[in-house]
């Protein structure tokens, strides 16, 4: 089944915001068994609107498209499809009690220009919206499908997770399809494929291979699609299996895992606990670590120890260790999370110093250097890092995976 994405706003052709609509959409279908044919973006324009919709009747499966369906003026994709599709707008009963309650939630009135939100095509399959007042609308000519999302990211997804998903795979024939993801970290993508090279060679037809880089982590994507469902399972568990025993010590996880969820569920089914000493991450491993539901049970707190008075006074590092080797050394690194460690009375610490740049490096720490460290009550190990990068918000967030990287592998000896 072929489809096409249409993401609608003239901010996104002018690059006031980054399109993330399409790309999601696109993850989503693939994983459903459908194959993206194609992703337009068109402005705020009626003409353009329509010609868009005029050119996919008939030639694709399916058209998914988000954004202008506000109840401002300049929101005008709502007009065009009541135009395309011949529709009479009339008022929806369930769609106005969703906008009344929304708005009463927040505490505030509704407007006429709410309550326009409520008119829909008399012809349409209506989906509900239950996070905003834009619903969404289902239509078809000639044997094409059309479906028009909010723009907002948050509640398109939403929208098609809770409904959108369960619709076309009821009214669709999809092939057998099962997508996989092996997340791993701590290894560049051309040694990656040099270790794995062999085992690439012999997959089967049924099973394509995608490398997914991103700063300081692969993902690897296995894609398979085959008549007989229980047999590619089966397949794809065998070629996972087998790609675990090539490079154990690079994988944290699978599919949807993310690294500080896995690391936060190592401590947790250990009964340890952790605090963090950060200078050059300012705060960027605690973040990932909060984001996870649940952290309070064993993350304790952390430090930004940016500056080497803050090292000392506050961590304990001695001056005579940042005088003869500087804050960006195993030597200083190690004392930190040893203090972090002492500070907050954890099972864990890690500690990170580095140059993130895009200044402040010499010839022998070059900007992208970074001295990590994890200690516990029984060892404190460091690790030197070299990043070779002058960006500093990679520099920053390689530091932060590359440090929870190494607490995980510190956890798994346990």
């Amino acid at each position: 089944m072929k489809a096409v994405i249409v993401t609608i706003g003239d901010e996104i052709l002018t690059g006031h915001i980054v399109d993330t609509n399409a790309a999601w959409l696109a993850a989503r279908l693939s994983e459903i068994g459908f194959e993206v044919i194609k992703k337009i973006s068109i402005g705020d324009d009626r003409e353009a609107i329509m010609a868009t919709l005029k050119e996919m009747t008939g030639v694709t499966s399916l058209v998914l498209i988000t954004g202008g369906l506000g109840p401002t003026p300049d929101d005008v994709t709502r007009k065009a499809l009541f135009d395309f599709f011949e529709s009479t707008p009339v008022e929806d009963p369930a769609v106005l009690r969703q906008v009344q309650s929304f708005m009463e939630k927040r505490g505030r009135p509704l407007t006429d220009l709410n309550r326009k939100q409520a008119l829909v095509a008399h012809n349409c399959k209506v989906i509900p919206n239950n996070i905003g007042t834009a619903p969404g609308m289902w239509f078809e000519k000639r044997g094409t499908i059309f479906v028009a999302m909010p723009g907002v990211p948050f509640e398109m997804q939403e929208m098609f997770n809770s409904y959108l998903q369960g619709m076309l795979k009821e009214h669709f024939a999809l092939p057998s399809f099962i997508v996989r993801q092996v997340l791993l970290t701590g290894i560049g993508e051309s040694f990656l494929a040099e270790e794995i090279k062999q085992w690439e060679k012999n997959l089967p037809p049924s099973i394509h291979l995608s490398y997914l880089p991103s700063p300081g982590m692969i993902t690897l994507r296995l894609t398979a699609r085959d008549e007989n469902r229980d047999a590619l399972e089966q397949e794809v568990e065998s070629q996972l299996r087998k790609l675990q025993t090539l490079i154990p010590s690079y994988i944290y996880g699978y599919d949807n895992d993310t690294l500080e969820a896995v690391v936060g569920r190592m401590l947790w089914e250990h009964g340890k606990t952790l605090s963090l000493a950060e200078s050059c991450t300012g705060g960027a491993i605690g973040r990932m670590i909060v984001n996870v539901p649940g952290a309070s049970r064993y993350f304790k707190g952390g430090v930004i120890a940016y500056s080497n008075e803050i090292k000392i006074n506050v961590l304990g590092v001695p001056e005579s260790v940042l005088g003869n080797f500087g804050a960006v050394s195993r030597e200083t690194v190690c004392a930190m999370a040893e203090g972090v460690r002492k500070l907050f009375d954890t099972d864990y610490a890690v500690a990170v110093s580095g140059i993130a740049g895009p200044e402040g490096g010499t010839e022998e720490k070059p900007v992208g250097t970074v001295w990590i460290a994890v200690t516990s009550k029984e060892e404190t190990t460091a690790e030197k890092f070299s990043f070779g990068d002058d960006d500093r918000q990679r520099n920053i967030t390689k530091s932060a995976i590359a440090a929870l990287n190494l607490l995980r592998k510190s956890i798994q000896i346990i």
